[in-house]
């Protein structure tokens, strides 16, 4: 049972962000919605345009959007017909889904068919249906945006067919790359019943002790192992009115108590729905922020919290984190303690009637709430004694879950299980996790910042633990020990990768090229940049395939390591860019020159009449302009990948698929031999000039911004003088030579200096 056509009904937010995300997997999509007046397809193509101008962008590559076919409901359900999966996101009501149920029956009796219901249990949805529409109906859970969120909760009901939760499985975990959470059929599956039951606590416990919006936020995201929106710009980015939506439902459905506090509700009465609306727990004023005092209904400057017990816990890992936040004096310890215990303890009464295990839960709230570690694995970090502490401090019984666990829910790579016996972590097909490799003793090679590890099969990863992954002197220096060791043990090859949630790598370490420079040690500057050049080439030239797994932000070093390698398995969201002018520079590890040599080789293919100067021109508008991607798909537009390269749309998978790649090149392996193009020389170097003049006059470069562009067209056009054929080591040469020119003026210092301080370029 295959997925190769999808349908979507319901151009809705999340109806047409799930058409865009399989489009942009490369998959044919139908999306239908309800008829226009004047133009039947008013409404699916308003969803499509929605997706199309989306911030943050919905489709990796817009020209998918070719993928999807447009129709209405009354005229056009026969376009489902051939859809192998079609899903349904209407209105959240019961009738209108039913009776749309009852007509894809008849008109898709093939297709699976899965609601992405929110709340509504799947028992009601299915009243009426015949045996063969039951037999292939489950429950698909998005969480929006369907693009950037990992999680997507499968619910069957008793009659659901094996087959089709595995082939929705198979499907959603390999081609839209999602992680799949099994739930029971309960109201508001497992994610959104303990995640929204969180931030109402959060708000409720909040006004008891009398903290502010900005106190919460600081301490319930990242020191809490949570994304930096934390709780109220969550709801703000998710929207008030659709918070309010899920909690009413939620409350109805379970008896329990979801009531958000009547000044929330105030808030939606009067349109305050968040970013959608200008203004909710926070409100955009020009540049500035400002945060809602709830006891006047103003909006105040933020004040972020800030004492020294939180600044001693910033840089701590995250299971000292939690067990500092508890120890908090006052108001702050306060309310963290109760918010812990109240949260833990609904985790744990609630935890067996919505999931099939601990580790589902965990998993969704890592994966739909961006968690860093989910609830049961909070609680054993703070230690379960420590819990029953915080449960009899607030007058909290003992739940019956926590008097079966032996000591922790995980243990020795096992869980508890809601009997009270242990089992083994189900493992996930497909998928290497570095802490189980270093767990099992598979460490090679161990420095500072670094470690070389066996993934097996004879290929080893080389794995940079720098912060966000800068590529300094140590790590250049460890890389080519694992070279070394690489080729000196016969292995297959070697895999450039690791686990940070969001950076690759941010290049080199831009703190101590500065303060070489402003101590004048230019010899040592020149041995470094020739170092990292020879580095790249090394990646190139060793008699093994290694193969980069970028993701995330791939920026500078981090990018040109990855395009001298001989593939890339990159995940979809890469933010790859070679962004060195914004700090004054040009990319002087390979990346000038290896942009140059694809560009003007692919041209040259086309014979002596080919225009070479439309490659130098694309390179240097690649790096002039530090165009970033997007995703992986505007990557390979952009020329950072090529045809060869490969994209892994689950980042779960993503070392496996590196992994792989190795093991595809290794047999009768042979590195790519020396390259030369034909440089343009004078003639090109004043084209490109003339364009910088232009930006100049026209007030859109500053006299900088023209020195660093013109020095950027030296190295492209090989040099002055006439047009000749050059060598990578030329370019690699007049790299270097400009790189350290920039690197010695007034106004590049000033530059990478603001960009250590603030984080955003200057323009001098």
């Amino acid at each position: 049972m295959q997925i190769r056509k999808v349908g979507v009904v319901g151009a809705g937010t999340m109806g047409a962000g799930i058409a865009a995300l399989a489009a942009s997997a490369g998959v044919p999509v139908v999306l239908l919605d309800i008829p226009g007046k004047e133009d039947r397809l008013e409404f699916a193509k308003k969803g499509l345009e929605r997706q199309l101008k989306a911030r943050p962008a919905a489709f990796m590559d817009k020209a998918r959007a070719d993928l999807i076919q447009l129709g209405n409901t009354e005229d056009d359900l026969k376009l489902l017909a051939d859809c192998d999966w079609i899903v349904e996101a209407i209105i959240e009501k019961v009738e209108p889904k039913r009776e749309l149920y009852a007509r894809l029956e008849a008109a898709a009796p093939k297709a699976i068919i899965t609601t992405n219901t929110s709340s509504i249990p799947m028992s009601i949805l299915l009243e009426g249906r015949g045996e063969g529409f039951r037999r292939r109906f489950l429950g698909t859970h998005f969480f929006n945006p369907p693009r950037y969120l990992h999680l997507l909760e499968l619910i069957p009901t008793p009659d659901t067919d094996p087959q089709v939760l595995k082939a929705v499985t198979r499907f959603g975990e390999r081609i839209l790359g999602k992680g799949i959470v099994v739930a029971k059929d309960a109201p508001g599956f497992v994610a959104n019943r303990l995640g929204v039951m969180g931030m109402i606590q959060a708000i409720r416990i909040m006004q008891e002790f009398g903290l502010s919006i900005d106190e919460v936020d600081s301490l319930t995201g990242p020191l809490l192992g949570r994304p930096n929106s934390a709780t109220f710009r969550t709801a703000d980015l998710t929207g008030l009115d659709v918070l309010k939506l899920v909690s009413t439902e939620l409350a109805h459905n379970t008896g329990e108590d979801f009531a958000l506090p009547e000044w929330v509700n105030g808030l939606i009465e009067k349109g305050a729905l968040g970013e959608k609306s200008g203004a909710g727990f926070y409100k955009k004023v020009g540049k500035d922020i400002l945060t809602l005092d709830y006891t006047t209904g103003e909006y105040v400057a933020q004040q972020k919290l800030r004492t020294p017990e939180l600044g001693a816990l910033k840089d701590a890992p995250l299971h000292d984190k939690l067990r500092g936040l508890l120890k908090l004096p006052g108001k702050h310890g306060q309310f963290m303690r109760k918010l812990f215990a109240v949260t833990a303890h609904y985790t744990l009464e609630t935890a067996e009637k919505i999931a099939y295990d601990i580790v589902a839960v965990d998993h969704a709230l890592e994966w739909g709430f961006g968690w860093s570690e989910g609830p049961f694995k909070n609680m054993d970090a703070v230690g379960l004694e420590t819990v029953r502490e915080l449960f009899r401090e607030h007058g909290l019984s003992e739940p019956e879950l926590l008097k079966k666990a032996q000591g922790s829910f995980y243990k020795n790579g096992s869980y508890l299980g809601f009997d009270g016996h242990y089992y083994p972590v189900p493992k996930q097909e497909g998928v290497i996790k570095l802490a189980e490799v270093k767990a099992a003793g598979k460490v090679l090679l161990e420095g500072k910042e670094t470690t070389l590890l066996d993934l097996g099969d004879g290929v080893a990863l080389f794995e940079n633990r720098a912060k966000m992954g800068t590529l300094g002197e140590g790590v250049i220096r460890d890389l080519h020990k694992a070279l070394d060791w690489v080729e000196a043990h016969g292995y297959n090859g070697l895999v450039l990768s690791h686990e940070d949630p969001r950076t690759y790598s941010a290049g080199a370490n831009l703190a101590l090229v500065l303060m070489a420079a402003q101590e004048g040690d230019w010899d040592s500057m020149a041995l470094a940049t020739h170092q990292f050049q020879q580095t790249a080439m090394r990646l190139r030239r060793s008699p093994f395939p290694v193969v980069s797994a970028p993701f995330g932000l791939t920026l500078g070093g981090g990018a040109e390591f990855s395009l001298h390698s001989d593939l890339i398995q990159a995940h979809a969201e890469l933010y790859m860019g070679l962004v060195e002018v914004g700090v004054g520079l040009i990319p002087a590890g390979g990346g000038t020159k290896e942009m140059l040599f694809r560009f003007t080789s692919e041209l040259a293919a086309y014979g002596p009449e080919a225009d070479l100067f439309q490659g130098v021109k694309r390179a240097f508008q690649l790096i002039a302009l530090a165009q970033t991607s997007t995703s992986a798909l505007e990557a390979r537009n952009m020329g950072f990948l090529r045809g060869q390269d490969r994209i892994s749309m689950n980042r779960d998978r993503l070392i496996a698929d590196a992994k792989q790649r190795v093991l595809d090149l290794a047999p009768d392996y042979v590195p790519q031999v020396p390259m030369k193009i034909r440089a343009l020389g004078a003639e090109g170097i004043g084209n490109l000039r003339y364009a910088l003049w232009q930006f100049q006059e026209a007030g859109q470069a500053s006299e900088h911004d023209a020195r660093i562009g013109a020095e950027l067209a030296y190295v492209l056009c090989g040099g002055d003088g006439p047009a000749r054929e050059v060598s990578e080591q030329d370019i690699l040469d007049l790299e270097r030579e400009a790189f350290l020119k920039l690197l010695g003026t007034r106004k590049t210092q000033e530059r990478i200096a603001h960009t250590l301080k603030t984080g955003k370029p200057l323009r001098n």
